[in-house]
């Protein structure tokens, strides 16, 4: 899936709803953040808690600018949780975790202002 950081970027082609609807984004407690030296570029392997329904999940995430592994814990997020695993060096990355470029294209993360219950879903 091509991500596109550009804020340039022009709005992308109308959707109804339903299309909405097909994309399962949930938020979700980080519960562990490690080093991914693996990775071409660099990421830390998180885990994050989606809940009793969703569970808990793996994702590989570009963050180190603006993150340290340890201030992520505990961090709710929000992720998308219905795309194919996809292998990432030697990890399956289990959903996508969202953000926002900041100006220079990096990334911040997206989650709620305030504490929900995990495995909420976005709508």
């Amino acid at each position: 899936m091509h991500m596109n950081h550009d804020s340039a970027a022009p709005a992308a082609d109308p959707i109804g709803f339903d299309d909405f609807l097909k994309v399962d984004i949930r938020v979700g407690t980080i519960i562990a953040a490690d080093p991914f030296p693996e990775a071409r570029k660099p990421a830390f392997r998180l885990t994050i808690d989606f809940g009793p329904t969703i569970g808990v999940k793996r994702s590989s995430a570009q963050i180190t600018e603006h993150y340290a592994p340890e201030a992520l814990v505990g961090r709710q997020v929000a992720a998308v949780v219905n795309f194919p695993p996809r292998q990432i060096g030697p990890m399956m990355s289990e959903v996508l975790t969202l953000g926002f470029p900041d100006a220079d294209g990096r990334v911040v993360l997206i989650g709620p202002g305030e504490r929900v219950p995990d495995g909420g879903r976005l709508f």
